[in-house]
């Protein structure tokens, strides 16, 4: 039996863990700390999929018909 993989499914976007430079520079762009990132638990289904652990940056990929692609960014918290 095949394992469903919720990153699989239409309706969830593109999630990925970021590497520390590409952190850096998303921070640095918007000039901010890691810890003013919007947040996203460690028990999320998606984060526990990832294998995302407290501290990762995860990248979130939207693809909209009117916005085209948006970038979020979220910090994994306890």
């Amino acid at each position: 039996m095949r394992k469903f993989s919720l990153l699989d499914h239409n309706s969830v976007p593109k999630h990925e863990i970021m590497q520390e430079d590409e952190v850096r520079s998303v921070l640095g762009n918007y000039q901010i700390e890691k810890e003013q990132l919007p947040k996203l638990k460690e028990s999320d289904p998606v984060t526990k999929e990832l294998g995302a652990e407290v501290g990762d940056v995860v990248k979130i990929t939207r693809i909209s018909q009117t916005a085209g692609e948006s970038l979020y960014y979220r910090l994994v918290i306890e």
